[in-house]
């Protein structure tokens, strides 16, 4: 397998965005499960070759498992998505996610086959995706693209100024319609009071 070929406006001119262009390479792989004898997981993330063409293909079929491989997912890096991006870079495992979804109906292969729909770099995208209840899975990210990724990240990132959260004691009271709340020591009811 080749290097990831990872472009850069500064190298590039063609190029609007760092970009990275990567193949997904599914596993249908066979489990002890007698009501599901099969799942889909994310195998790999290899860096996109001309030879792989435009289309998904099979790699491997055997009684355990089945491996595809989907080309061509640009992965491109966005100025105003830097946070997402260190966020990543920061952790002890920078990753590529995958959002990937079942054939509603088989087109590549005689059963439906998980087909991938984006791959990112972004911490963000990937809570995003997974808020909207979206399969999403990740693999390590080699240290190529991590360092690539963390140059993108030394231009663009800005960490923000912590601000002190102002004490809780210190907001204003409010009734349940949104109103200044009153509170007061005084008595209204109540007796046992010698008069």
């Amino acid at each position: 397998m080749s290097d990831f070929l990872l472009q850069s406006p500064e190298t590039d001119v063609a190029v609007r965005r760092p970009c990275v262009v990567v193949a997904v390479v599914m596993r249908r792989e066979h489990i002890d499960n007698r009501w599901q004898p099969w799942r889909w997981v994310l195998a790999d993330i290899v860096p996109n070759e001309e030879a792989f063409g435009e289309q998904p293909r099979l790699l491997l079929k055997d009684e355990r498992e089945e491996r595809w491989l989907h080309p061509g997912f640009k992965v491109e890096l966005f100025p105003d998505d830097a946070e997402g991006y260190y966020l990543n870079v920061t952790t002890p495992q920078p990753c590529f996610w995958v959002v990937w979804r079942m054939e509603e109906e088989a087109a590549l292969a005689d059963e439906p086959v998980a087909v991938p729909q984006i791959v990112t770099l972004s911490y963000h995208d990937a809570g995003r995706w997974l808020d909207a209840q979206e399969t999403v899975e990740q693999v390590p990210a080699p240290p190529q693209v991590v360092q690539w990724l963390q140059h993108f990240v030394d231009q663009h990132h800005v960490l923000e100024v912590k601000r002190r959260q102002r004490p809780q004691s210190f907001k204003p009271l409010l009734d349940r319609f949104g109103n200044p709340a009153r509170v007061s020591t005084e008595r209204k009811f109540g007796g046992g009071g010698n008069g």
